[in-house]
């Protein structure tokens, strides 16, 4: 884990921008968010002074997005000037018992409830009545802020590494990021410029590429070297429209329904490299184990589902959004969990080497040159060839601590974008905690799931 925060761009980049656009089709909202389980309530006002001092360190959390002229070119963040911290941390009380199954149903409420678009991208929700005497903390955030990773970063601008750790210095404040343009230039002529040399340079030419290829096939050949990977996997992409395999998870909706189980890390990683593997391919493993239990349970098995993966690509001076997505067809036939393990982790690698060529940052510049309602009609058949997304993070080893009281557990909530499940890990503390995040008119039957994701993990320690 580490401390040091993403490089935050004044202008969106071509995928935060695409997820910006996507977010008005509820279906598409990248919106994710993380259930923090506390020994006991926080210290509100030290807590509210926390997040202060967090709001000067980070500076995105007091920007909101600004749409630039005629949407010619990519938003741009700027300080929003009627920042109050009120309408982002928010206190709430479970009813009794204030069960974990009220906290994960609160949870998913929260999560659904779109931003307000005029403010900042995030709410810290406060929870207290937790059973046992604990509070919970949801932090929700939206993708174009940052990712898993980026967000892991930001929290620690507020997270203490000790019970009664002091509140630290004041930073100085930074610089201010207001609506562009108003020094007296045109904005319609500063968009035209940005349209020209800025963030669409490369749809202009990939656009061209691909339309040439499309329309006579035999040209791929002579597509400069430069290019052709990219307009390959481009096209790979754009043209897969393969459906989803499950012959029971074919609905789709809104309504959002969440699990919450845990795994022991140590264990959980030795079982991993006894079978040759790593902890990625055994979170996956146990996906798609998982799947074809639900699915043979229900009397519809299945032999393969079509899953995506989120891989991380940040290095040193990412932004805040580094990560590609990756499809791949999962065995869920029935099979030992060793062979399946096998299996995936063959079907990984080759995925994970197409990256580069099928890479998210590629599909998301050719969108900027698409109209709004040709990216979402894409975005949904894309979808549409997908079971269930899969993600990874890597959290805390050690123990952390917010406003005095001490993180327990820590539960992520991925974003589904039109998938039936999303599976999303964040290691913490000895721990693999995992969010099953659920359309429940996809999956009947989230308890079901849930069970045979804990069969999994008791299969693949077995090994």
């Amino acid at each position: 884990m580490t401390n040091v925060l993403p490089e935050f761009d004044r202008r969106m980049s071509d995928a935060e921008r695409l997820m910006w656009r996507l977010d008005r089709d509820p279906h598409l909202s990248s919106t994710f968010a993380n259930i923090s389980v506390l020994d006991r309530p926080v210290d509100v006002d030290r807590f509210r002074r926390r997040v202060e001092l967090a709001t000067t360190l980070v500076p995105r959390l007091r920007q909101r997005v600004h749409e630039t002229p005629g949407g010619l070119s990519a938003p741009v963040w700027v300080d929003d000037p009627d920042f109050r911290l009120d309408d982002h941390v928010r206190r709430i009380a479970l009813p009794k018992p204030g069960t974990m199954r009220q906290l994960a149903d609160l949870a998913a409420l929260i999560v659904a409830d779109p931003f307000d678009r005029s403010r900042p991208l995030w709410q810290f929700w406060l929870v207290e009545g937790l059973k046992g005497g604990r509070s919970a903390l949801i932090q929700k955030l939206h993708h174009a802020v940052a990712d898993g990773e980026g967000s892991i970063a930001v929290a620690m601008a507020y997270l203490d590494l000790d019970r009664d750790a002091p509140d630290p210095d004041v930073p100085d404040p930074a610089p201010s990021w207001q609506i562009p343009d108003l020094d007296g230039h045109s904005p319609g002529r500063e968009a035209v410029k940005d349209l020209v040399t800025g963030s669409l340079r490369l749809p202009l030419g990939l656009v061209r590429q691909i339309r040439e290829v499309l329309a006579d096939p035999s040209q791929l050949p002579e597509v400069t070297a430069s290019l052709a990977d990219t307009v390959r996997g481009v096209m790979s992409q754009l043209s897969d429209v393969d459906g989803a395999r499950s012959p029971v998870w074919v609905r789709r909706s809104v309504r959002r329904h969440l699990e919450v189980l845990r795994a022991p890390f140590s264990d959980t990683k030795a079982a991993s490299r006894r079978l040759g593997g790593t902890l990625n391919t055994a979170f996956m493993t146990l996906a798609a184990d998982a799947a074809a239990h639900y699915h043979h349970t229900v009397g519809q098995p299945v032999e393969a589902l079509r899953a995506s993966m989120a891989v991380s690509t940040r290095s040193e001076g990412s932004g805040a959004n580094a990560f590609s997505l990756v499809r791949l067809l999962v065995p869920t036939g029935n099979m030992p969990i060793d062979e399946r393990f096998a299996a995936i982790h063959e079907a990984t690698s080759t995925a994970r080497a197409a990256t580069s060529t099928e890479s998210l940052d590629a599909i998301a510049t050719l969108a900027t040159s698409l109209p709004s309602a040709v990216v979402n009609r894409l975005a949904r058949t894309q979808a549409q060839t997908v079971d269930f997304a899969t993600s990874n993070v890597r959290g805390a080893p050690i123990p952390v601590y917010v406003a005095g009281a001490q993180l327990l557990e820590n539960y992520p909530l991925g974003p589904l974008v039109g998938v039936a499940f999303n599976l999303t890990l964040l290691s913490y503390h000895g721990s693999l905690d995992m969010g099953l995040h659920v359309d429940p008119v996809a999956v009947d039957d989230p308890e079901l799931l849930r069970r045979a994701l804990q069969r999994s993990i008791r299969r693949l320690l077995a090994t």
